[in-house]
């Protein structure tokens, strides 16, 4: 006849025990706590996913209470094929697209011809001072804290809705006041730059 030790059953006990709460914690480790994808912040970049056109990262919009005024960020094309911005448009104010270019030895602003195309799997920044989405003739002040919500429409018919919030800036010293087409006024930073047709 064989008989068992009480230590060996304690053992057997322990280790089933040890098993069976490895197994409980794996079965809510997947189903209850957050995975790392969803818990990373994705602050940076404000587009509609469902669009699958561009990522916008880190837009705003240059506070003004009146006129003209701008708003910038890096558009992010993370597809494998070149994508163009046509057009935008806001409900506080008519929209253009704008660059900013050399004509007759002079650095002028003026709308952008053929929109602005984003390289497969590259990025387009919009900055002062360079590419950027123009709002004209403000029909109420756009102050720093607003949110501002801007659709932007691609060659092939595709639209997508971004925010931007205001924010006070005076780095280029551009002055966005109305009479698009005439010289800039205030622009110390950047002297001979004035506001210019596409020619």
């Amino acid at each position: 006849m064989r008989t068992t030790s009480p230590l060996g059953s304690r053992r057997s006990a322990t280790v089933l025990a040890a098993a069976v709460l490895a197994l409980g914690a794996a079965g809510c480790d997947s189903s209850d706590a957050p995975s790392s994808a969803q818990s990373r912040p994705s602050a940076s970049v404000s587009a509609n996913p469902d669009a699958g056109v561009l990522g916008i990262r880190d837009p705003w919009v240059k506070a003004a209470d009146k006129g003209m005024t701008a708003a910038f960020g890096t558009l992010v094309n993370d597809g494998d094929s070149d994508v163009t911005v046509t057009s935008a448009t806001t409900t506080v104010s008519s929209m253009e697209l704008h660059e900013m270019a050399m004509k007759d030895g002079t650095m002028v602003m003026r709308q952008k011809q053929g929109g602005i195309v984003v390289k497969a799997k590259g990025t387009h920044a919009l900055e002062p001072g360079g590419d950027h989405l123009m709002l004209m003739n403000l029909t109420k002040p756009v102050q720093a804290g607003d949110e501002v919500t801007f659709t932007l429409t691609f060659a092939d018919g595709r639209t997508q809705q971004f925010s931007a919030v205001a924010k006070p800036f005076t780095g280029a010293q551009e002055s966005y006041a109305p009479g698009h087409g005439e010289p800039m006024t205030g622009m110390s930073a950047t002297p001979g730059m004035s506001m210019s047709p596409a020619s």
